[in-house]
């Protein structure tokens, strides 16, 4: 019997970060570190992948359909083509929406919102001091942030069970910013 003991491929370990959910990140000015959230859809294919497939099905496909109409068959191509037409539509819809994603940056006492949603792209900027984060309508709903007269509502790709924990990391992190010298702040605006 034998082990094999590996070196982590992350930057750093789950124990040296205080997020679960974020990762702190340092923007431009060396003195501002912040937290940003990025909370986007699983997907297994990246559209540059889907594309490679897309495109094998369809040689792969004309080449039997070909085949066929060379033996006296050639319904068999019109066939083949509408069939790669309606997966060409279905990939393309998935396509679309595989870069969907909720990103939260906090860096002083900023907390920008960007979502994303097909080629929508939609941003909302909260003051940290003012922000308030509760649930939609209970446990295991959409996370709703609300202040200065904006309401977002974020975590659809992320399971119900964790949207609570996401929800405190996310108070947490407020209070956090919140508790900033005024001082610093300025030096960011």
């Amino acid at each position: 019997m034998s082990a094999t003991f590996a070196t982590p491929v992350w930057p750093f370990s789950g124990a040296d970060s205080p997020w679960r959910f974020g990762q702190s990140c340092v923007g431009g000015n060396a003195e501002v570190a912040g937290v940003q959230w990025v909370l986007r859809r699983n997907c297994s294919v990246t559209p540059r992948q889907l594309g490679a497939f897309y495109l094998s099905m369809c040689l792969v496909s004309l080449l039997i359909a070909s085949g066929f109409a060379f033996s006296g068959a050639p319904v068999v191509l019109v066939f083949a083509g509408l069939e790669l037409l309606m997966l060409g539509i279905a990939l393309l819809v998935y396509a679309r929406h595989a870069t969907d994603a909720d990103t939260l940056t906090l860096s002083g006492p900023t907390l920008s919102v960007e979502q994303t949603h097909g080629s929508v792209c939609r941003t909302a900027r909260f003051r940290a001091e003012w922000v308030s984060v509760e649930p939609t309508h209970g446990d295991g709903s959409l996370v709703e942030l609300s202040g200065q007269g904006q309401r977002v509502r974020i975590g659809r790709f992320l399971r119900p069970e964790m949207r609570a924990a996401f929800a405190q990391e996310l108070r947490l992190a407020l209070r956090t910013a919140r508790t900033v010298p005024a001082a610093s702040l300025d030096s960011t605006a």
